[in-house]
């Protein structure tokens, strides 16, 4: 059988790098390229016809979820997976609308990734476990008729995951990556990656400017 084929569309050069190396551990599996934007994923799944592309959701300039449609449209028969640190409600309801075939999160092990996209491959949707429950919540609330949940929040501190908000504490209290890692059980690259989204989130340049704003709305 022929491989996998996989496009890996990721700002950080490192993750795109391990992403591949692990993957490629995979005999079934073949990471055929990567790109850094939205504008070069484009081009590259137009160019490669993947099988599958693994969609960070914060991109330069734009959150992935709103590249699906273009995706979708220059290479329609490939599966697209948003792979993510979001464990946002708005980010996971945006994206099933969208197109993706599947959200799952960075913070999973490397051989559930790999088991993840044979399934999607195969046509079936993949859900990472700690997103199920939301998604669960979100069919109920439209099956009462509930309104959707709002996309664009209302402030950055409703754009922040909890996950984030935990790491913004450990920020505000002057705590490294390192011991907000060991505190929170996850790896240090983790909080590394969760730090640079907050500090997108937030629009600031530091964590002392986070700590700052973190402080002014009371969450130390």
């Amino acid at each position: 059988m022929n491989p996998i084929r996989i496009l890996v569309v990721d700002d950080h050069t490192l993750f795109r790098r391990g992403i591949s190396a692990l993957l490629t551990r995979e005999a079934d599996l073949a990471v055929v390229g990567d790109a850094a934007d939205a504008s070069e994923a484009q081009r590259r799944a137009q160019q490669l016809q993947p099988d599958v592309i693994l969609l960070d959701n914060h991109l330069p300039g734009v959150n992935g979820v709103d590249v699906l449609p273009a995706l979708r449209e220059v290479t329609p028969r490939t599966r697209i997976l948003m792979l993510t640190v979001s464990e946002d409600e708005n980010d996971l309801s945006r994206a099933l609308r969208n197109g993706a075939a599947g959200y799952l999160l960075k913070t999973m092990e490397g051989d559930a990734l790999a088991h993840a996209i044979r399934r999607a491959v195969r046509g079936e949707y993949v859900m990472a476990a700690e997103m199920t429950g939301k998604l669960v919540a979100a069919y109920q609330s439209a099956a009462a008729g509930q309104p959707a949940p709002e996309v664009i929040p209302a402030s950055p501190l409703n754009a922040l995951s909890p996950r984030e908000i935990d790491i913004l504490r450990g920020i505000a209290g002057g705590a490294s990556n390192k011991e907000i890692a060991r505190k929170l059980a996850i790896a240090e690259t983790t909080v590394k990656i969760h730090v640079q989204h907050i500090l997108r989130k937030l629009d600031v340049s530091t964590r002392v400017h986070a700590a700052v704003w973190a402080a002014e709305q009371g969450l130390i």
